[in-house]
């Protein structure tokens, strides 16, 4: 519990006028969570946020402002059996938990607070995928109830095969990394010119098409939107990740990712290798921190 209790240091520029937009990835998303608690250390208090699946998933606790409370959850819940596991899938057709994960840890392990997500001053916005349409939907995430937390996170969570549609507004709704991986043209439709992003993946990674086109056809044969919302997903993300290398280059983004391709996968569940990169993350930060500094310095 030393995490969760550590005192933030440097206080350095507070980021209100600058979006931070956050790519998912699954348990990859524990780089995000190393580089989110680095920002509460050094009270970075982005105004806006905007984040799905995983990214979404990591960035409530950095918008309550508290530090730790990721790696608290990866260390005590991410191997247990009601967290992710074949048996969910057995009872409940999804190998995620959503009750246990975003309802019974937030409320009776490791608890997140409500209150102080509510009233933060960094708006989070979170990117859901409407099964009918195919299109990303956002909502915004302080004022949920907890009910409202959990379903519109799980939504956001809700990957395909693995987990089962989530119902929302009497509308089905799964990952929002199927529209969109990397929002950051919502941020941009949000008003702002420049972002910080946080990808999972290193530089010079493209997403290969598919091998599953059929299943995913015959899976969600009544969705046609959203078969090719995930039919066209490869070509879509590496056609942002190119957009974003221009606009790095043009110095409208500062982008964070892994420095060497990440030895975990989306769905790997061993707290000890998700440790370790969230470690590697900080180090990396560390490292790149003058830089983000100057970047943040200059569009003021």
């Amino acid at each position: 519990m030393d995490e969760l209790n550590r005192k933030t240091t440097n206080n350095i520029d507070v980021c209100a006028s600058t979006p931070l937009v956050l790519e998912g990835g699954g348990f990859r998303g524990m780089y995000t969570a190393g580089i989110l608690d680095r920002f509460l250390e050094h009270r970075m208090n982005f105004g806006y946020a905007i984040g799905v699946s995983a990214g979404a998933a990591y960035a409530v606790s950095y918008v309550s402002r508290q530090h730790g409370r990721n790696l608290e959850v990866n260390r005590r819940f991410t191997a247990d059996p009601r967290y992710f596991g074949f048996m969910n899938f057995i009872r409940k057709r999804t190998f995620f938990d959503w009750e246990f994960i975003y309802k019974e840890v937030p409320q009776k392990h490791v608890l997140f607070d409500y209150d102080a997500f509510r009233d933060s001053s960094t708006r989070l916005r979170i990117g859901i995928t409407n099964c009918a349409t195919g299109a990303a939907e956002f909502r915004d995430g302080n004022g949920l109830s907890p009910d409202g937390f959990k379903a519109l996170l799980s939504a956001s969570s809700a990957l395909p095969f693995i987990a089962q549609k989530i119902t929302i507004d009497n509308q089905y709704y799964m990952d929002g990394g199927i529209s969109e991986s990397i929002p950051l043209d919502q941020a941009f439709a949000d008003g702002y010119s420049r972002a910080v992003v946080i990808l999972t993946r290193n530089a010079g990674y493209r997403k290969s098409p598919s091998r599953f086109t059929r299943l995913v056809r015959a899976t969600y044969r009544n969705y046609p939107h959203l078969v090719e919302a995930l039919a066209t997903r490869a070509e879509r993300y590496n056609a942002m990740l190119d957009r974003l290398d221009a606009l790095e280059i043009e110095g409208r983004v500062f982008i964070i990712r892994p420095q060497e391709p990440p030895t975990v996968s989306r769905t790997e569940n061993n707290p000890e290798k998700l440790e370790a990169l969230y470690y590697t993350a900080q180090r990396e930060f560390d490292q790149m921190l003058p830089k983000l500094k100057a970047w943040i310095g200059n569009g003021i």
